[in-house]
């Protein structure tokens, strides 16, 4: 790693992950515009399920550069991905803008879909490139490295939901938020461009990219996580991308706090993650992270007051808060044969997952509304029960993972405990 600043590399993923963690808050911010000055005049009884398409379109662009990005980014380079995910906020911002100013303009509802899909393209090259070169950097700490780097997702949530709040509390045009996202974006691509980054794991160690594709056809083992990231994406980033339509309505105050609040929780216990890998495993812990997170999911559709908000939330933050960065270390130290494509698979899963999550809790949503409009409750009251009946649609998801996190812990745990894999040597009893 001749001429490649460690720390300095450390700090711009830790930035890349800040602004697609900001880009995460401001699309919820903005959700709610987006259905009442665009969707509401297109089609007022299905703008909820097509504010979802819109905000699903992200996860989508998300999870194609995932797929093809994390296969060609040996080739590519971390650097050069970097400086994509940069233009892809910058543009994807660009466009909102443009759709902003003119509502009203025919096919404006694709503008929007483009822009949020080149958001994703960006969010996706973030992924494609961190974490693969943090697992190089720190390969006999890739969990504990991982989730560090993961806390600055939420801590870009915090800034972007409190800057967002704040432009809403000020009466300020909401188009504002656009330039909240477009700041580090550059700042990011400054950075990436006076820096040496350096070649992925399996490249550092030679193993071959036909090797790397025979690794995801000899270990099944992965295609189970794999599976199991579906789940658990849509139990961490499906409510928290809905929580301004739904808590609002539910609790009667700004939904983003609500994930401003499990955001600043989620960055601070991710900086424990390590602690608690060397207690429980990092397939221990998935399994304590599906049950919070299901009990939690449930009881925030049943809040209905701030503080039963928040205490259903700190259940359901603490459930989420490892689940994403530790299944990308539990690939990571298992396959490391399979490089950064395995783990770009992994997001890939996760971002497949919320493009249909989403619009099925819109249309779940708006499916339910119609329902008690018809029964005879005012407007109110039906956005109200359609706001809880979409978030318990989801809050069984996590829980289907338990006898799958519980299986392969009990199993590890009657080997002795899971031995930490490097690109070199894997073992022979590995599953």
């Amino acid at each position: 790693m001749n001429q490649i600043d460690r720390q300095k590399l450390y700090y711009i993923g830790n930035l890349s992950i800040f602004m697609i963690g900001l880009g995460f808050a401001v699309r919820a911010n903005i959700a709610p515009n987006l259905q009442a000055d665009i969707y509401d005049k297109i089609d007022m009884a299905n703008s909820a399920a097509m504010v979802g398409e819109a905000l699903g379109a992200t996860f989508t662009g998300f999870a194609l550069t995932l797929l093809f990005g994390s296969a060609l980014v040996d080739y590519v380079g971390m650097k050069k991905m970097m400086l994509l995910s940069a233009l892809g906020y910058v543009a994807g911002a660009g466009g909102l803008l443009f759709a902003a100013s003119s509502p009203e303009m025919a096919g404006i509802d694709n503008i929007v879909l483009i822009s949020l899909l080149l958001t994703g393209l960006g969010w996706g090259a973030v992924e494609a490139s961190s974490n693969p070169m943090v697992a190089s950097l720190y390969p006999e700490e890739k969990t504990k490295r991982l989730n560090i780097l993961h806390a600055w997702w939420p801590a870009g949530i915090v800034v972007g939901g409190l800057l967002g709040v704040a432009v809403d509390s000020l009466g300020w045009a909401w188009e504002l938020n656009m330039f909240i996202l477009i700041v580090p974006a550059v700042i990011l691509a400054v950075m990436v461009m006076g820096s040496q980054f350096p070649v992925t794991e399996r490249v550092a160690e030679g193993i071959s990219y036909g090797e790397m594709m025979q690794e995801l056809g000899k270990r099944p083992l992965f295609w189970v996580f794999w599976v199991t990231m579906f789940f658990t994406a849509s139990a961490e980033l499906a409510p928290g991308t809905w929580v301004n339509i739904s808590l609002s309505n539910i609790v009667g105050m700004n939904g983003i706090l609500i994930l401003v609040y499990v955001s600043g929780l989620m960055f601070v216990m991710r900086h424990f993650a390590g602690q608690m890998v060397e207690r429980f495993s990092s397939v221990g812990l998935m399994f304590i992270s599906c049950v919070l997170a299901g009990i939690g999911l449930y009881l925030l559709s049943l809040a209905n007051t701030p503080l039963l908000a928040f205490a259903a939330a700190t259940i359901w933050g603490i459930g989420v808060c490892y689940m994403w960065p530790t299944l990308l270390g539990i690939t990571s130290e298992r396959f490391p044969r399979g490089g950064a494509m395995i783990l770009g698979l992994m997001g890939f899963g996760g971002g497949l997952a919320i493009q249909f999550v989403l619009p099925t809790m819109g249309s779940i949503f708006d499916s339910a509304k119609a329902a008690a409009l018809e029964s005879g409750v005012a407007m109110e009251e039906a956005v109200r029960i359609a706001s809880v009946e979409s978030f318990q649609s989801i809050a069984i998801i996590p829980l289907l993972l338990l006898p799958v996190y519980g299986a392969i812990w009990l199993y590890d745990r009657k080997k002795g405990g899971l031995v930490v894999e490097t690109a070199a040597v894997v073992e022979e009893n590995s599953l």
